[in-house]
């Protein structure tokens, strides 16, 4: 797969004849998407009836008369479709979603499917950075609560029985386990410790990465790594304080100073190339500087998992700001110079155990050798 093409539908998106079974709606983040295969990895993708590619008959089909990305007024009947090599599906609903617990939740108000062969689960669907003037504004965690599409508090039994369902019926590979951030000064991490060591118990061998903000007691995340967690997510998102007081108000109050205490100490307790943190392009961080930035971490050992802005329906981003996502060449020009410096360094996807930057589905850094 061609990093162009894959940064193409990674802000374009595709339409799909059939319909896309496994999608999110809200939530933390990253993005609104339909879970696919693309030239046979999993890839999260914005669903668009006026995406110029669509997914048809098992492949990736872009539209003959539109070039520059544009859609086409015409159906799908009235298009014409060049085939762009690539085999294409989306991914089948899991039968996991189908069983309930035996005191009534639903599996899929637990954890859900992400990727191709992904079970993610927020284990706290609150956050104490929620009020207007301090949430993230790219970020719904809670209304999908509200929506009623999950539960506040995802209890360790429930989750160890839903990890073994998804494991022995669908061919679940890992585990993402993030939390809304609370007032604690572990900011949640013990309880997502306790869920880590539930799940290992349940199945053993399986990868689970965890994601927490920086915690004030930095030995949590020692805590987290005796519970069994594989790898460690600590997303900053930008690296450029102005961006942060704007776009993230509450977390802005974690000092980036904070933030490289937690990527070290995470370095040392869980190794090189099992840290990593999200780096999202098109909050108005100069290009330049955000590679800077990625280069600056990669030399920690940390992996930073770049990828595009995409509105989040319910965030602050698009009913307030009405905010957009980067352009496709800028996307591909930052991809493909972080993913240089990545593979210099001999930091790969395919040397993470378990997360975001081991799936990959909602960037493009693995379609540059990343």
């Amino acid at each position: 797969m061609s990093l162009d093409t894959r940064v193409a539908v990674a802000i374009r998106g595709v339409r799909t004849a059939t319909g896309v079974p496994v999608n999110r709606r809200g939530g933390a983040g990253p993005s609104d998407d339909g879970h696919l295969r693309l030239g046979g990895r999993g890839a999260a993708l914005p669903i668009d009836p006026t995406s110029p590619y669509l997914v048809r008959d098992g492949r990736l089909l872009r539209s003959a008369g539109c070039g520059d990305g544009a859609g086409s007024a015409g159906g799908l009947a009235e298009e014409l479709w060049v085939d762009t090599g690539l085999e294409a599906e989306a991914v089948a609903r899991p039968r996991f979603y189908d069983l309930t617990t035996a005191d009534g939740v639903r599996y899929d108000q637990l954890a859900r499917l992400h990727g191709a062969d992904v079970l993610a689960t927020t284990v706290v669907q609150t956050c104490i950075r929620y009020a207007e003037d301090q949430r993230c504004r790219f970020c719904s965690i809670e209304e999908s609560l509200r929506a009623g599409a999950t539960t506040a508090v995802k209890r360790p039994e429930q989750l160890a029985e839903v990890a073994e369902a998804a494991v022995r019926l669908d061919g679940v590979r890992q585990v993402v386990m993030t939390t809304g951030t609370s007032n604690g000064r572990d900011r949640g991490a013990r309880h997502v410790a306790r869920c880590v060591r539930a799940v290992k118990e349940a199945v053993p061998g399986l990868p689970v990465q965890v994601q927490v903000e920086p915690p004030e007691d930095l030995g949590a995340l020692a805590e987290l790594r005796d519970a069994g967690a594989d790898s460690l997510g600590i997303h900053v998102e930008s690296l450029d304080d102005d961006v942060r007081r704007r776009w993230m108000p509450g977390k802005a109050t974690v000092s980036l100073e904070r933030y490289r205490e937690a990527w070290a100490e995470g370095v040392r307790l869980f190794g090189r190339n099992q840290v990593s943190t999200y780096l999202i392009l098109g909050l108005g961080e100069d290009p330049d500087e955000l590679v800077a930035g990625a280069a600056e971490l990669a030399a920690m050992g940390v992996y930073p998992f770049v990828v595009p802005f995409r509105p989040i329906a319910g965030t602050l981003a698009v009913d307030v700001d009405g905010a957009r996502p980067p352009a496709p060449e800028v996307l591909a020009d930052v991809t493909a110079r972080v993913a240089a410096d990545l593979r210099s360094r001999g930091l790969l996807s395919s040397g993470q155990k378990a997360g975001c930057a081991a799936c990959g589905a909602c960037s493009a850094l693995q379609a540059a050798g990343a």
